[in-house]
């Protein structure tokens, strides 16, 4: 089935070239409340001599919501927050 729709997908693309402009895709992902500094942006000057900078363990924040987004060839079409305790499935979708 898989190959299929592939298959029927490529042609529609080769004969009109309008195809892909209509193609919406979603993806969704946690958003944390904050976010951990990269490698980068916690590097820290020091002499030689200096000891070592003490470094607190960073842990990703416990405050997180969902997000579900949805893209076309033009950008974001449509995006939402996911309320916490909301299951999402079929229903959520529709």
């Amino acid at each position: 089935m898989a190959l299929f729709v592939a298959t029927n997908m490529l042609q529609e693309a080769e004969s009109d070239e309008n195809f892909m402009g209509q193609i919406i895709t979603g993806d969704k992902t946690w958003v944390y409340e904050y976010d951990l500094e990269t490698k980068c942006q916690s590097s820290q000057w020091k002499s030689a001599e200096s000891p070592r900078p003490k470094k607190a363990r960073q842990v990703r924040s416990k405050v997180k919501v969902m997000l579900i987004i949805f893209f076309a060839m033009e950008g974001i079409v449509h995006y939402a927050y996911v309320t916490q305790g909301q299951t999402v499935n079929q229903q959520f979708y529709l």
